[in-house]
């Protein structure tokens, strides 16, 4: 393949991939594919709390 059409192709299988993802994750008659992605958006957001705060949830609390 020459260079332009290489980056077509990459350009096109890209822009495919993200509108599957969009498919994916916006299919509200699948219930399977909704766990999934509700899983995955829960995981994350567990993720971010853990590893993103400055205060450990288990340590005791200082009182006031």
């Amino acid at each position: 393949m020459s260079g332009a059409g290489a980056k077509k192709g990459l350009t096109s299988g890209v822009m495919e991939w993200v509108g599957s993802a969009c498919k994916f994750a916006t299919d509200r008659t699948d219930f399977r594919r909704n766990l999934l992605v509700n899983l995955g958006l829960f995981a994350a957001g567990v993720w971010v709390a853990r590893n993103l705060s400055d205060f450990d949830l288990m340590s005791p609390q200082p009182l006031t």
